[in-house]
């Protein structure tokens, strides 16, 4: 029997949603010796902009993803992860993520992970993304790729 996966936005504070970003961040760490906190620190709950969204699988918060602006066009996902590889999770919060950013006015989508992390990278080639040249904080960092989406 397929479970049914209900996504809604969230505060990424709220002590039950910080727990799967926690899980997140430690699941980075031991892959890939970064948890990826830094890049998550300028969050701004009140801004439309911005959007956090969590997966639900009977009430238990599945995974988790993020948009924040890098301007008016373009959007940034952040802090996606999936509790159970296989699940259609990742898909259907990418999915959730890329219909709230056509809405706030997003022509693009971009995000950054890392070289090492194949599965991410395949993910998102599979979901339409394009590798793209690094941009912003990533420019100069080998271990980083970047990808993109347009949305239009």
């Amino acid at each position: 029997m397929t479970q049914t996966i209900s996504i809604k936005t969230a505060n990424p504070s709220d002590e039950k949603v910080a727990a799967i970003i926690e899980e997140l961040s430690t699941n980075l760490y031991l892959r890939f010796g970064s948890d990826g906190k830094n890049s998550f620190t300028d969050w701004q709950y009140n801004n439309s902009k911005f959007v956090f969204a969590v997966a639900e699988i009977d009430k238990e918060i599945v995974g988790c993803g993020a948009i924040r602006p890098i301007n008016d066009n373009i959007g940034e996902v952040k802090r996606m992860y999936s509790k159970f590889p296989g699940k259609k999770i990742g898909q259907t919060i990418l999915a959730f993520l890329e219909e709230n950013a056509k809405t706030i006015g997003y022509i693009n989508l971009v995000l950054e992970t890392r070289v090492k992390n194949k599965e991410a990278i395949q993910f998102y080639l599979k979901q339409g993304y394009k590798i793209i040249p690094n941009y912003g904080k990533y420019k100069d960092r080998p271990e980083a790729i970047c990808l993109g989406k347009s949305l239009k």
